[in-house]
């Protein structure tokens, strides 16, 4: 018979001679890549085309512009767009200057999304739709495709590039309401027009986006801000009122920069330490206070856009992955 002391030590050898005994237990999971999606509403000015471009160019980010139609007309063409209960020619953001502004704005819409931007729709007049029925809507995304689609022709423009209408009939997926204006009607008329995402919505802090009726619905977060952190909708606009009361200070325009940048990079790190939901920035083409958002916004792309877990891409590009991620999953089931 065994002595007790002879049978622990013969167990322990046994296990020594086994090498699976004692495996590493198995890595967590990776991360997904944190992702930032950036848009600017209505891009009208040239310059601020060839500047966000060139942003894109150095960091690796792809952005959503979402384009008033208005500014692809110019006073002798503005007729050809009527907006809901309105006039001809009626618009609440004016029309291009010329037909050689409208030129070098389809030129640039051209070049961006030839370097995989998204060309989205702001619709065009850039009214207030609360009240809009679904047929109001649709024939406000009617007047976007037809103006987009036929820009080169109603100016009188040529060359029109070799494959345009099939890219402007093709180009808006999705969809930001003017004001964030959203209402019941807006969401039947999305799917009947064929668009595939909205981003008019606002949600409390980063939200990941829901897919309801076909459309994929994002929101704008609202994000704390400023020496008592009270929260702010991430959006340039939003920031200008809360800095200066939506009247021009250049002499802060460093410390607002600074205080934007300061709430952004919060509200990223959060989410990059955290569940990685995404976070949405929102800007115009307009330099509010001196310039203080697009600042702001060059310093926190460049540092975070550029890393190997992060990527800053498009809403179009996030619903096409989803997309794919869903089919896949189907196929593998």
């Amino acid at each position: 018979m065994l002595r007790p002391f002879r049978v622990v030590a013969f167990s322990l050898a046994s296990l020594a001679s086994v090498g699976t005994a004692f495996a590493d237990p198995p890595a967590p999971p990776a991360k997904p890549k944190q992702v930032v999606i950036i848009s600017f509403d209505s891009a009208r000015d040239i310059s601020q085309w060839e500047r966000s471009r060139a942003l894109a160019q150095r960091t690796g980010a792809h952005f959503t512009y979402f384009l008033s139609c208005v500014f692809l007309l110019t006073p002798e063409t503005r007729n050809q767009y009527t907006a809901p209960g309105k006039t001809p020619g009626k618009s609440n953001i004016g029309v291009a200057a010329s037909r050689q502004e409208v030129a070098e704005r389809l030129e640039q819409i051209r070049l961006a999304a030839s370097e995989g931007h998204d060309i989205a729709s702001h619709g065009c007049g850039h009214f207030d739709g609360k009240d809009w029925s679904k047929a109001d809507w649709l024939s406000e995304f009617a007047s976007f495709e037809h103006i987009l689609e036929n820009a080169y022709a109603i100016n009188g423009i040529a060359p029109e590039p070799k494959g345009w209408r099939d890219f402007a009939r093709h180009a808006a997926a999705g969809f930001r309401a003017p004001y964030l204006s959203a209402n019941k009607a807006l969401y039947e008329a999305l799917p009947a027009a064929g668009y595939q995402f909205d981003a008019s919505g606002v949600s409390q802090g980063p939200a990941r986006p829901a897919t309801v009726g076909g459309i994929t619905r994002f929101s704008l977060p609202q994000i704390p801000e400023g020496p008592k952190s009270r929260p702010v909708i991430a959006m340039d606009y939003n920031l200008y009122v809360r800095h200066s009361g939506g009247f021009e200070r250049p002499s802060k325009a460093d410390a607002f920069a600074n205080r934007t940048y300061d709430a952004f990079r919060a509200a990223f790190d959060r989410e990059y330490a955290g569940k990685r939901i995404p976070l949405e920035l929102g800007f115009h083409f307009t330099l509010m206070n001196d310039g203080a958002y697009w600042s702001a916004l060059e310093r926190f792309a460049g540092e975070v856009c550029v890393r190997a877990d992060v990527e800053c891409m498009s809403f179009r590009d996030y619903v096409s992955r989803q997309d794919a991620g869903q089919k896949q999953a189907l196929i593998g089931g």
